[in-house]
């Protein structure tokens, strides 16, 4: 029962992606942050979300996908409405958003 209410938790809306997806030029808006795990992070969920979102990335505001790192594409630079930030994609895993279309 448990296992089902945490996937059912974990299931974003439709046409949502992770920003860890998210490739240089895509473009969109933060509709979520919501960290679920905490492997490889370092840091429990409650400090991760916090880091996020006093980094920028708060639900609504707007991103552009700069630039990404040489070896495997990590880290990636974002811009967050009038900011730039740089992330690892480990860390946007965390972060859903809404595509702009093409």
């Amino acid at each position: 029962m448990h296992q089902l209410l945490a996937e059912a938790m974990a299931a974003p809306a439709p046409g949502l992606t992770r920003l860890s997806q998210a490739k240089p030029g895509d473009r969109g808006v933060i509709a979520d942050v919501r960290a679920d795990h905490t492997a490889g992070h370092g840091v429990d969920v409650h400090e991760l979300e916090r880091r996020l979102l006093e980094s920028g990335f708060v639900e609504g505001a707007t991103f552009e996908v700069l630039h990404q790192g040489l070896f495997g594409a990590d880290p990636i630079a974002v811009r967050v409405d009038d900011m730039r930030v740089a992330l690892r994609r480990r860390d946007a895993e965390d972060v859903w958003v809404q595509l702009e279309s093409k």
